[in-house]
């Protein structure tokens, strides 16, 4: 069973995009695609980098155990909301931190905007910075416009079976990543 890990990477206050990362922990759960870990930024309390995790001379338990989590994930979703036509500082410096727990890691991008774009100016920003420390980043995106309109705040969406059907395809695309690392580590 797969163990996949959602990165939630909003730390505002008020923030809504965890809404999607609770979305896609329920129905992960519900249809029984593998396990789930929740790595929500807003519960980690992660100095402004200054460092890779493996050059730190004394890191954090909590740097330790980001890091043990995203190593043991055999994917990951990264929920994030769109900041000025880009991704949050907060994800960038759990990106930044990590080097070796990224390399060939299968990745699949969730943007969330209040908004009618779905936070995609996060996208291509996002995409580059995991192209260059070599994850394996799957092709679909999961953009969310109107966030505030189409999840409720336990990650409930208002219109379930066309959520779910679009879901299902990019969990699909992670899943064919995490399949062709496997096949190729074999």
């Amino acid at each position: 069973m797969n163990n996949i890990a959602i990165i939630s990477a909003s730390v505002r206050p008020g923030r809504v995009s965890h809404r999607v990362a609770l979305y896609f922990k329920n129905l992960i759960e519900e249809k029984k695609l593998g396990t789930v870990t929740m790595l929500d930024l807003a519960e980690y309390d992660f100095p402004v980098f200054h460092e890779r995790l493996r050059l730190l001379d004394s890191p954090s338990a909590e740097a330790i155990d980001f890091a043990e989590k995203i190593k043991k994930a055999d994917g990951v979703i990264i929920v994030t909301p769109e900041y000025n036509g880009g991704y949050p500082a907060s994800l960038k410096n759990v990106i930044d931190l990590l080097s070796e727990e990224w390399r060939k890691k299968p990745v699949a991008i969730s943007t969330v905007s209040t908004g009618v774009f779905g936070g995609v100016g996060a996208i291509i920003p996002l995409q580059y910075t995991l192209w260059k420390i070599q994850t394996i980043t799957a092709t679909a995106m999961f953009p969310v416009p109107k966030i505030k309109e189409a999840f409720n705040e336990l990650g409930v969406p208002a219109d379930k079976p066309a959520t779910d059907e679009r879901a299902t395809r990019f969990l699909n695309e992670l899943g064919w990543c995490m399949e062709a690392k496997r096949r190729m580590n074999s």
